[in-house]
């Protein structure tokens, strides 16, 4: 059998995955660039009926209980703003991100994991100031050993990110899917070429 034989068996309507909503801020901003904020259409009509977001577009497929007929929503504006986080947490995928999901020794793009540059066995501890994604060769090429010893060298130093440079980061990274009716509000705020 191919592919995944949990969802071999299983059947999803075809609007379940191939109608999401772009979820914007209130000041009509995608909550998130990477992943992109995206609802399922189900929780962007319940979200709309409960009166927490303006529906901004629309698909032309409907959905029809026994007395109504909706649109599927194609964007929808959050009624309340969210405040964006300062801090970025430190996970895995924030680091990939943060790294354009490279290795930091030879910029392979493939088979990622993190790598310590001071080693944890040689006091190094686990932070943004010294891990870095690095393919698996050059992990087992570096292993325990210093960056000196190991003959290797960083293409950028490790550091903290900002919130907005990863949100910023996050938009060299389009999804599969863009909907036309999401291109107004995904770039609208981007640096124009000159």
């Amino acid at each position: 059998m191919d592919g995944d034989f949990r969802t071999e068996f299983t059947r999803q309507p075809a609007g379940a995955r191939q109608h999401p909503a772009l979820v914007l801020n209130a000041d009509y901003r995608p909550l998130s660039y990477y992943p992109l904020s995206l609802w399922p259409w189900q929780d962007a009509v319940k979200a709309a009926y409960m009166d927490r977001v303006d529906i901004v577009a629309e698909y032309d497929e409907v959905v029809r209980s026994p007395s109504t007929v909706i649109r599927i929503p194609s964007v929808v504006v959050l009624k309340d703003y969210v405040k964006p986080q300062k801090r970025v947490a430190f996970t895995r995928f924030n680091l990939f991100l943060r790294d354009e999901f490279c290795c930091q020794y030879c910029g392979s793009k493939g088979d990622l994991t993190f790598d310590h540059v001071v080693p944890r066995a040689a006091g190094g501890v686990t932070s943004w100031q010294n891990v870095v994604a690095a393919c698996s060769p050059c992990n087992l090429r570096k292993g325990s050993k210093s960056l000196r010893r190991a003959g290797m060298s960083l293409r950028k130093p490790p550091r903290q990110p900002g919130a907005e440079e990863l949100r910023n980061m996050g938009r060299k990274f389009p999804p599969n899917f863009l909907h036309e009716s999401w291109m107004d509000f995904l770039y609208w705020d981007a640096e124009l070429d000159a």
